[in-house]
């Protein structure tokens, strides 16, 4: 009985280190798999960002786009001053008749006078809303470029996300290696050459 007793000990104890040993080379097999997995998955996974503010500070065609914006705000404005000295003419040949006016005359002028600021007023909401159309139709017609070119460009660098960085975005640390600005940069100066060539 007390070598049963020994046997069954000693059993006990050999099954139990073969189970330890079995649990804790499973457990380090699963770890290196794992560890595997998540290089291979992080291989694949990439992000790049470019630099809104480089972007439109070296993109011709966006600097051709805002002048243009600027002379269709000049050219709102001018036609706001023109109307403007208009009215202050006609303003001015009222106050001259002022004291000569009849009662008629001068309940006539203050009727013109409403009409010319309710003009003014219409004109200037219309042209700025025109100007608001004008400048958001130009921001898509950019935005839509990029796009277009960065899905080529994608094509061959396979990045997961491309972000667009602002100055004042939520992005706190930024690893330049993955700054494709220049690259933006160029392809897209290098497309609207080739356009305006042709």
């Amino acid at each position: 009985m007390k070598n049963l007793a020994i046997i069954l000990s000693a059993t006990s104890l050999l099954l139990v280190a073969a189970l330890f040993f079995l649990f804790f080379n499973h457990t380090e097999q699963i770890r290196k798999i794992s560890e595997a997995a998540e290089k291979q998955s992080t291989s694949h996974f990439r992000i790049a960002y470019f630099e809104t503010d480089s972007l439109e500070a070296n993109y011709y065609y966006f600097k051709d786009l805002l002048d243009q914006a600027r002379e269709k705000q000049d050219a709102m404005n001018s036609e706001l001053n023109s109307m403007e000295k208009e009215y202050q003419k006609k303003i001015a040949e009222w106050q001259k008749k002022g004291s000569t006016m009849t009662a008629s005359e001068s309940e006539k002028v203050q009727q013109e006078y409403a009409g010319m600021q309710q003009n003014y007023q219409t004109r200037k909401q219309a042209l700025s809303e025109e100007l608001y159309k004008y400048n958001e139709d130009l921001k898509s017609d950019v935005r839509k470029k990029i796009e277009d070119y960065l899905k080529n460009y994608n094509k061959q660098m396979n990045y997961s996300f491309i972000f667009a960085s602002e100055p004042s975005s939520f992005m706190y640390c930024k690893d330049t290696l993955y700054n494709i600005t220049q690259d933006l940069v160029n392809g897209l100066n290098a497309g609207y050459k080739n356009k305006k060539k042709n």
